[in-house]
């Protein structure tokens, strides 16, 4: 199955694509299956579109994109394409749990 969610976030692109591309953020937002394979690195699809990809080894048929652009007032808005397993509701929960992680890597930084 396979889900498509899209949110706006209070940062500036680069901040959001950043911190989503970030292994040590990773398993604080990406779904289980996505986070078994440890610190594996996405693929940058294209570091000028901010889009970068996730696959499993260890639960195949599962897979994250996103894709960062621009939005209103330095923010940023960022679409997820969620494959795999029951992914009903959980591309919205994904969005929501990057949310968190780049507020707080604004905090922190």
């Amino acid at each position: 199955m396979a889900a498509h969610a899209e949110r706006g976030m209070s940062a500036p692109p680069e901040v959001v694509f950043n911190t989503a591309t970030d292994p040590d953020r990773a398993a604080a937002w990406l779904p289980e299956p996505l986070r078994q394979d440890g610190d594996r690195r996405p693929e940058v699809v294209s570091a000028a579109q901010l889009r970068a990809r996730w696959c499993s080894d260890s639960a195949p048929g599962w897979s994250a994109e996103i894709q960062v652009e621009p939005a209103d007032a330095g923010g940023a808005r960022v679409r997820l394409d969620l494959a795999g397993g029951d992914t009903d509701g959980l591309a919205d929960e994904t969005l929501a749990n990057l949310a968190r992680e780049v507020a707080d890597n604004l905090t922190a930084g």
